[in-house]
């Protein structure tokens, strides 16, 4: 009995601090709102795409290939494929970044800022499962936000145009379950995308109390890797831009599907992933309180 009271608290486990975080995150009234309003890009483009098709604005031929997300926009008329896909190409280029950063920033700094990331070490969570779970928790909302505007995507893309118009940018007509299998790709491929944005996000929110300063950091620093993307003169920097393989998305409405550039983008989002976390963990074991 004695050397059970001298052995101090009980650790949490991984699994009951994950289920924490996540009903953290899924109850809060803004996550719920950011989700809604990221679920209504695919349906307000299809519906658009097809008000403005029928009166004769639209393209008419939606196998025309596209360059970029703004390009997929041309497509996606009258083709339930690239509906989906070409809401994730859009979304990606600056507002899926934006939750991103605005998870990570509640993630750490909000907390912070709230003074309820120190009950998290009373619990007793050490420093680096603390980051773990917060992790798990950004990785699990990005994840959640991709699949569900993908999910919307689809059903829109057949309520709209059925299933019929599922065809590739070469041309290619596909069954249901391959035209499924390229968006899971996509969504996949822009998930990890995202988890390269929350990493950084994450070591940015260790930093500081601010989680508004997270979201302008990501904000500015995705408005600034555009603008050197278009810059011949830094073209020495372009291959450590994160952005620099996001308009390789377009590939997987290819048939055959180029992978070099999904490949190349996969590769760098993981090296990101890897150098955010390890920055973020070297801070958060150092920071003081």
């Amino acid at each position: 009995m004695t050397a059970g009271v001298a052995a101090g608290p009980e650790r949490v486990g991984l699994a009951r601090l994950y289920r924490a975080e996540l009903r953290w995150i899924f109850r809060r009234p803004r996550t719920l709102v950011v989700l809604g309003l990221l679920a209504l890009v695919p349906a307000v483009i299809g519906i658009g795409l097809a008000v403005a098709n029928s009166s004769g604005f639209g393209p008419s031929d939606g196998t025309q290939a596209g360059d970029g997300g703004n390009g997929l926009l041309s497509s996606a008329a009258g083709n339930a494929l690239v509906l989906p896909i070409a809401a994730l190409a859009v979304t990606l280029n600056l507002l899926l970044p934006l939750t991103t950063a605005m998870s990570a920033g509640d993630a750490l700094a909000g907390e912070s800022a709230n003074g309820t990331l120190r009950g998290w070490l009373l619990a007793p969570v050490s420093r680096g499962r603390l980051l773990l779970v917060k992790s798990l928790g950004v990785a699990t909302f990005t994840l959640a936000a991709t699949v569900l505007m993908a999910v919307v995507g689809v059903i829109t893309g057949l309520i709209i145009n059925g299933t019929g118009s599922l065809f590739t940018l070469t041309g290619t007509t596909l069954s249901f379950g391959e035209a499924l299998g390229k968006i899971a790709v996509a969504a996949a491929w822009v998930t990890l995308q995202l988890w390269a944005v929350g990493a950084v996000a994450l070591a940015i929110s260790a930093c500081t109390e601010h989680p508004m300063l997270v979201v302008v950091s990501v904000l500015a620093g995705t408005i600034v890797s555009a603008v050197l993307l278009l810059l011949s003169a830094v073209d020495w920097l372009h291959p450590f831009l994160l952005p620099r393989s996001w308009d390789s998305i377009t590939d997987i409405l290819r048939d055959p599907m180029p992978t070099t550039g999904l490949a190349e983008g996969a590769l760098r989002a993981a090296c990101y992933v890897v150098i955010g976390l390890s920055l973020a963990y070297a801070r958060i074991t150092t920071k003081d309180g």
